[in-house]
């Protein structure tokens, strides 16, 4: 029982911690205090959830493995999982993706990238190796009743933000479905004036992720279109561009080139059908000819019958 308080616990410490941490860099983009998130209060549980996540799965190695390296690999591992398993159940659930980096070098599919990985990798050593053993050591000081108090208050809490949340999610998928927008930006003006003479819980939202990007069926059918309209266009492209190269290359052959090689194939064909055995007294002279007209011309320098 007290340990899973202290688990209660530790998820809303990193919760907050996490909001903290999102808010300070908004607010060095924005210049103004923004409260990040979902929930209206000073939680972003995805931080709680990939720290407990970390904490669970670190301390079931323990016993045969508790080097800085594993660490980092699985707060890797397990942090950029959660993270892409959030935005894409986010995303199918309300039709908006929260977050992009499409942008960004080596992510996949916009959900998730090598930077934030790497800063999941080291933020889990430090929760595993520095944090995690202060709390350890802080929170046996209170006693059990108040850290079941505690943790019983902070998760009721939790959960009434939560109902509001959801809420204010629906109203903005509602928007989203009946939008007859035919871009992300046009649904963003129009989420915004929806929420716009909303009470606070719902101007909120809009001011957490400005750069949230709706999708809808229909933006999505006519983006599969356009990305389908695109490789067409490509493809004719690059078939115009070989048929040019190929009659640039015809255009620019030497005359001499060409004579030349027709020299040659009507030689091999004079060959293929010249039989000695059968041929006339007439076509026995003219082949006599030709063979000694290619002897002539053999013996000619390249540059004496060159067209230029």
């Amino acid at each position: 029982m007290e340990y899973l308080v202290d688990l209660i616990l530790l998820f809303f410490i990193y919760s907050f911690t996490g909001w903290c941490i999102e808010v300070t860099l908004k607010y060095i983009q924005y210049h103004r205090l923004i409260n990040r998130g979902f929930f209206t209060g000073p939680v972003l549980p995805i931080y709680g959830s990939g720290a407990l996540l970390i904490t669970l799965a670190v301390g079931g190695l323990r016993p045969v493995e508790s080097a800085c390296g594993t660490t980092f690999a699985l707060s890797f591992l397990l942090c950029g999982m959660l993270e892409y398993t959030t935005s894409w159940v986010m995303e199918k659930r309300f039709h908006a993706r929260w977050w992009d980096y499409s942008g960004k070098p080596m992510n996949l599919n916009g959900r998730i990238w090598i930077g934030n990985l790497i800063l999941f990798g080291l933020a889990g050593v430090a929760v595993i190796h520095l944090i995690n053993p202060l709390l350890y050591r802080l929170l046996p000081l209170l006693p059990l009743s108040l850290r079941q108090v505690g943790a019983g208050v902070l998760t009721a809490v939790f959960l009434a933000d939560y109902a509001v949340t959801h809420f204010v999610l629906r109203l903005v998928k509602t928007g989203v479905e009946n939008s007859r927008a035919d871009s992300t930006e046009q649904i963003s003006r129009e989420i915004r004036l929806l929420l716009t003479d909303r009470p606070y819980f719902y101007r909120r939202f809009a001011d957490a992720y400005p750069d949230v990007i709706y999708r809808t069926e229909r933006i999505n059918a006519r983006l599969k279109q356009v990305r389908e309209e695109t490789e067409r266009l490509r493809q004719e492209a690059e078939k115009r561009i070989s048929e040019k190269q190929q009659q640039l290359a015809s255009a620019l052959e030497p005359t001499a080139a060409i004579r030349s090689s027709l020299i040659r194939e009507q030689g091999r064909l004079i060959d293929l059908l010249y039989r000695p055995e059968t041929a006339t007294e007439e076509e026995k002279q003219l082949k006599a000819r030709i063979d000694a007209d290619k002897q002539r011309l053999a013996g000619r320098p390249l540059g004496r019958i060159a067209d230029r």
